[in-house]
């Protein structure tokens, strides 16, 4: 995620970090303790507003990705909520009043309710938490700030950034928007191990600031799929008239599912090797838009609270979407599944008192964090052969 602030303060926001990369991978940005970053911080103590963190966010999320939806109905969307709802609220920490009012109540918050102390001593935990190093999960959430030298920014707001925000500064000549260009995009580069290369292309005359938001994100299945087991070629119904080809990946390990009679959806849960799942929900056919509208903090507290064992088919596939984000499913890691159904069981080892849940249309999918339970990422797969 990338901002733009302008002399008359105006904000543009460009939606575009983080890739997932694969093979068992999403990627986005690589965290390099000898480049000089910090590698630990202090957890603030715990207050009222951290205990409603992640329903807060989970609904910020559920109502951006219900944006990038309508905008957008036919497209893959893929995004990082957890990103986003930080980088907003690190902009939050330099701006006025009435803007500040603004984007808390974009993100769900008010000041009657949150002292500002507590808003940014939450986020400040929630990205500790975030970055605290794990064995087998690498995850890393951080951001940049390149600031104009004509901008005199307090001590202070730089010293909180970099505390609070895991921020990085640097002072930047803004006279020279190619050689800015340049340097901005390197930096991303970098961060990114490669994956996202020029995201700038056209800074405007009169920019005094920019933000960058990147996280990283690799793991492992707990349960990897089985190469050998994967159907070279089958059907992804992208809509009634359009049908695609992909490998699809399946096994015979028990996940846990949910059919939520409510919603006509059944959801089913993946685990990665360490603190961290992915959740794919297949709606049944005509009831997307309901799944859709329906979707905030308390239906995943519900399908948490409700879900069984189950087999899972997935597709395997590269998919490009919002964020400028790439996720590739395979085997060994992060995955994105396609529908759902129940269908005849042929292979011997599977007793047929267990259903088999197939991901072969339009499906929903999100990663989330066991610890904070912060969704990672949120997204919606409408045609996995298609970057």
């Amino acid at each position: 995620m990338c901002y733009h602030l302008h002399s008359r303060m105006s904000v543009f926001l460009y939606l575009f970090l983080l890739v997932l990369g694969l093979q068992a991978t999403i990627h986005c940005a690589q965290y390099n303790s000898s480049e000089g970053k910090v590698t630990t911080c202090h957890l603030p103590q715990q207050n009222a507003t951290l205990y409603k963190m992640s329903s807060i966010n989970a609904d910020f999320a559920f109502s951006l990705y219900r944006r990038f939806s309508v905008e957008n109905p036919d497209w893959n969307i893929f995004f990082s909520p957890v990103s986003i709802s930080a980088a907003l609220a690190m902009l939050s920490f330099g701006s006025g009043s009435s803007t500040q009012t603004q984007i808390l109540e974009v993100l769900g918050f008010n000041l009657t309710d949150t002292p500002m102390t507590e808003f940014h001593e939450s986020f400040q935990h929630l990205i500790c938490s975030l970055n605290f190093p794990k064995n087998e999960l690498e995850l890393q959430v951080g951001n940049a700030v390149f600031i104009g030298q004509q901008v005199k920014p307090l001590a202070k707001f730089l010293d909180d950034v970099k505390t609070l925000y895991e921020t990085e500064v640097f002072p930047t000549n803004f006279s020279n928007l190619s050689a800015v260009q340049q340097e901005i995009n390197s930096y991303v580069e970098k961060q990114t191990k490669g994956k996202i290369i020029g995201l700038i292309q056209d800074l405007r005359l009169n920019i005094i600031m920019i933000l960058v938001n990147y996280i990283h994100f690799k793991a492992q299945w707990a349960n990897p799929f089985c190469v050998s087991k994967t159907e070279e070629s089958s059907n992804f119904s992208v809509d009634n008239t359009t049908t695609v080809q992909v490998p699809m990946m399946h096994q015979l390990e028990q996940y846990y599912h949910f059919v939520d009679a409510e919603l006509n959806c059944t959801v089913l849960q993946m685990d990665y090797s360490e603190n961290a799942l992915a959740l794919f929900v297949l709606p049944k056919e005509g009831h997307m838009e309901l799944v859709e509208a329906a979707m905030s903090s308390k239906t995943l507290k519900k399908w948490n609270r409700l879900l069984q064992k189950g087999f899972p088919f997935l597709p395997h596939m590269t998919l490009e979407a919002f964020h400028k984000a790439v996720l590739h499913i395979g085997e060994e890691g992060t995955k994105e599944g396609a529908a759902l159904e129940t269908v005849s069981l042929d292979q011997p080892e599977v007793a047929p008192i267990h259903r088999i849940i197939r991901f072969d249309r339009t499906f929903l999918l999100m990663i989330l964090e066991r610890r904070t339970r912060s969704i990672l990422f949120l997204g919606k797969v409408v045609n996995p052969a298609k970057e």
